[in-house]
């Protein structure tokens, strides 16, 4: 089979990439010129049975033109495309253009399933961007050598029920929670910056007589609806360093539904800097 990889940033399109290669698939690379890093090129140039082709956001004629000379039946997509790129970068074709004109509301899910409907009806089918990467989902249980103490488990047990309300609005899927209070709340901005903003707004606290504790619990959510061909849950290394930055000391994410990279070495972080790291099962919105 020739595997479609519509590739945004990061390492997720590597890592899927690898995958496929491992289980015998050749693969056609759709590159984001805004996002996609240029040592997918490297890949291609050192196998045969991968090649690269470089659209823009908004080209989305060329990109089913490229599937369908290349014989891709199925595609994946893999890796972030910012969602401020989605909505302000985007200089959209014709197709495009008409598929933006017909949403109900300029939310993630609604634009990416009218894109996976749009290549559907060309014969292409987009599977799930877990596809050959399940060993990487979060198992249920405590990740680190250090459980959450009592402070961070409130925290976790109030932040997923924003989280999961926030989510369920395909707002964002982290909220930032100190002293059972919401300090941040992750929107266009994406996961690291909304960490960050919590951080710089703790600092900004004055003196010492603040009724929040100054550590940050970090909860991470699927959607409700979770359609796991696009926007997974990803952490990896980067998103521990940030947490140190931000004076965070706690990271719950969803079993299951969380995919993450560089185990090994984000444990390993995670408890040089002392911070837990919980995955948990999955969560039903209730009232806060």
């Amino acid at each position: 089979m020739k595997l479609g990889l519509i590739a945004g940033n990061g390492r997720f399109p590597f890592l899927l990439l690898d995958a496929a290669r491992a289980s015998g698939n050749q693969v056609c690379v759709a590159a984001i010129k805004e996002e996609t890093d240029a040592a997918i090129n490297w890949r291609a140039e050192n196998d045969s049975a991968i090649t690269v082709h470089w659209l823009s956001l908004g080209e989305l004629s060329k990109l089913i033109d490229t599937f369908q000379k290349e014989g891709v039946t199925k595609a994946v997509m893999a890796g972030q495309v910012k969602h401020k790129q989605i909505f302000s970068s985007i200089r959209p074709d014709w197709r495009l253009a008409k598929l933006l004109l017909n949403l109900r509301t300029r939310s993630t899910d609604m634009l990416l399933g009218a894109v996976a409907k749009v290549l559907g009806d060309e014969g292409i089918e987009l599977i799930s961007s877990t596809s050959f990467l399940e060993p990487l989902l979060a198992v249920e249980g405590i990740l680190t050598d250090r459980a959450p103490d009592e402070e961070e488990r409130k925290n976790i047990e109030y932040g997923l029920k924003v989280a999961a309300s926030v989510a369920g609005f395909d707002i964002g899927q982290t909220v930032v929670v100190a002293a059972q209070a919401c300090v941040a709340v992750e929107a266009m901005e994406g996961t690291d910056a909304a960490i960050e903003r919590a951080g710089r707004l703790m600092e900004s606290l004055e003196g010492d007589a603040s009724t929040l504790e100054r550590r940050l619990t970090v909860i991470k959510v699927a959607k409700p609806n979770q359609d796991m061909r696009f926007d997974v849950p990803v952490i990896g290394v980067p998103t521990i360093e940030t947490m140190i930055r931000a004076n965070a000391s706690c990271l719950s994410v969803e079993a299951g539904r969380t995919l993450i990279f560089d185990r090994a070495a984000l444990v390993e972080r995670a408890r040089e800097a002392r911070i837990a790291i919980v995955a948990t099962p999955r969560h039903t919105t209730t009232a806060v």
